[in-house]
C-alpha cells in the first residue's frame, strides 16, 4: 500500500475545499487542491492522476504547505528577482561610452570585444556570448556597410 503524505493541520478541512473553489489565480487553486485532497486521505499516487501534477512537485508543495501553512502556496515565481547582472549601471554606461569610440584593435563592437572589454573591468574571463547577449539587449547594430559586388560601378549608384 502505498504511503500518504501528512500534511500539518493549519486550516479545517472545509476550509480548504473553500479556498480551494474560491481561489480566484490558478496556481494557488490548483495547489490548494493538491493539499486539501492529501488532507482527504487520498495518496499521492490519487492525487496526481486528479490534478494531473508529478508526484515529486505535490511532495514539494505538501512540504511548503507543511512549512509555511497558506504562505506557502501560490505562484512564487514572480517574487524571484532573477541574476544580478556581470556589470553594474555605472560600468554599463561606461561601456556604452567605450563603444561610441572604435576599439583598440580599429574593428567594430561586436560580442567577443565586448566580452574582452567586461574582462578587463572584471578582472576575469567572459564568454563572448556574455557580449554579444549586452549587445543584443541594448539593440546595437553592428555599423557595417553593406557589401558590393566586385564588378558593379560605384558611380553608378549614386
Amino acid at each position: 500500500m502505498p504511503k500518504r503524505i501528512s500534511v500539518i493541520q493549519h486550516h479545517e478541512l472545509d476550509e480548504l475545499e473553500t479556498r480551494y473553489r474560491q481561489a480566484k489565480d490558478s496556481v494557488e487553486r490548483s495547489q490548494y487542491q493538491i493539499v486539501w485532497l492529501l488532507r482527504s486521505g487520498k495518496t499521492t499516487e490519487e492525487v496526481s492522476e486528479v490534478t494531473g501534477y508529478s508526484l515529486r512537485w505535490i511532495r514539494v508543495i505538501a512540504k511548503r504547505y507543511n512549512e509555511l501553512g497558506s504562505e506557502g502556496i501560490g505562484d512564487r515565481r514572480h517574487q524571484n528577482p532573477g541574476t544580478v547582472t556581470l556589470i553594474d549601471e555605472v560600468q554599463q554606461a561606461q561601456l556604452l561610452q567605450a563603444m561610441e569610440t572604435p576599439t583598440p584593435d580599429g574593428g567594430i563592437w561586436n560580442g567577443p570585444r565586448v566580452a574582452g572589454w567586461m574582462s578587463q573591468v572584471l578582472d576575469r574571463p567572459i564568454y563572448p556570448q556574455r557580449g554579444w547577449e549586452f549587445l543584443k539587449r541594448w539593440e546595437h547594430r553592428l555599423c557595417v556597410p553593406r557589401p558590393e559586388h566586385y564588378c558593379s560601378d560605384p558611380i553608378e549608384h549614386y
